[in-house]
């Protein structure tokens, strides 16, 4: 198994864990995994209004789906900002500012400089790794 499948399968454990093994009740642990993980990497803001319309998705009543969405919602997406703390960090902004959190990446600004003589196809003398025409001689 890949390293990705892996990691999905590991986050997915804990509702792996409730079924009875059949084929259909994995399937159903893992598209409940999926839509928590979709859940988790949203803004908060937009998160509530998801979950929100998930309660006439899933025709439960309020107090079904507020059990439902406290015993396996909110603990996934818990799980998955423990498990994979770094996809929760990209685009966020800091709130008293607006303004990006710093990036640990190369920014387009940073790659704007040319370098004449250097074959499309080298290694980019920037040392991003990439090769020149797809980094700085676009």
């Amino acid at each position: 198994m890949g390293a990705i499948a892996e990691a999905i399968a590991n986050y997915a454990q804990p509702l792996l864990d409730e079924t009875d093994g059949s084929a259909e009740q994995i399937k159903k642990a893992f598209t409940l995994a999926q839509l928590c993980w979709n859940l988790a990497v949203l803004p908060e803001e937009g998160r509530d209004e998801a979950v929100a319309e998930m309660q006439s998705t899933l025709n439960m009543d309020d107090d079904e789906f507020d059990e439902f969405r406290r015993s396996v919602i909110l603990p996934m997406i818990r799980r998955h900002h423990d498990m994979f703390p770094g996809m929760h960090r990209w685009g966020l902004m800091e709130r008293s500012t607006g303004a990006p959190v710093s990036q640990t990446h190369p920014t387009t600004s940073a790659r704007t400089k040319k370098y004449p003589g250097t074959g499309r196809y080298e290694p980019c003398p920037c040392s991003s790794g990439k090769k020149y025409k797809f980094c700085c001689g676009r």
